[in-house]
C-alpha cells in the first residue's frame, strides 16, 4: 500500500476525515509544533477549514517575525527542502498558503504510515 499525497489542503483534509484520521491530523501537528517550541493548541473540534485558515496565518506570521524559528519548525516536521526550495517566495501570503500545505502534506503522511503499519 503505498501513500500518494493529495493534491492540495482541501483534498487532504477531506481524506483525513473520510479515514477517520482528522483528530490524530490535529494531534500530530500540535505535537511537533509543541516540539519545536511554537506553542500551538489546534482543538479537536476545530473544522478542517478553519485548521487550513489558522494554520496559513500562523505560517505567515512566522516567516514574517520569527524566521529562525520557522526554519527550526520545518526541521523538526521534516518538510522536504526540495519542496521549500521549489517554492516561490515573491508573495509572502502565498509562499505561506503553501508551506502550511506541505507542513499538512507532511504531517499527514506520518499519520497515514502510522495508522497503515501499526
Amino acid at each position: 500500500m503505498n501513500f500518494i499525497a493529495p493534491k492540495s489542503s482541501e483534498l487532504l483534509l477531506q481524506e483525513a476525515t473520510q479515514e477517520s484520521l482528522y483528530l490524530h491530523l490535529i494531534e500530530q501537528i500540535n505535537k511537533d509544533f509543541n516540539l519545536a517550541n511554537e506553542g500551538i493548541d489546534f482543538p479537536k473540534s476545530i473544522t478542517p477549514e478553519e485548521l487550513k485558515i489558522q494554520l496559513h496565518e500562523k505560517i505567515y506570521r512566522m516567516i514574517q517575525y520569527k524566521f529562525a524559528e520557522y526554519l527550526n519548525l520545518l526541521y523538526i516536521i521534516d518538510v522536504s527542502e526540495e519542496e521549500i526550495k521549489k517554492l516561490d517566495g515573491s508573495d509572502l501570503v502565498i509562499l505561506a498558503e503553501q508551506v502550511a500545505f506541505l507542513i499538512l502534506k507532511r504531517e499527514w503522511q506520518k499519520v497515514w504510515f502510522r495508522n497503515k503499519f501499526k
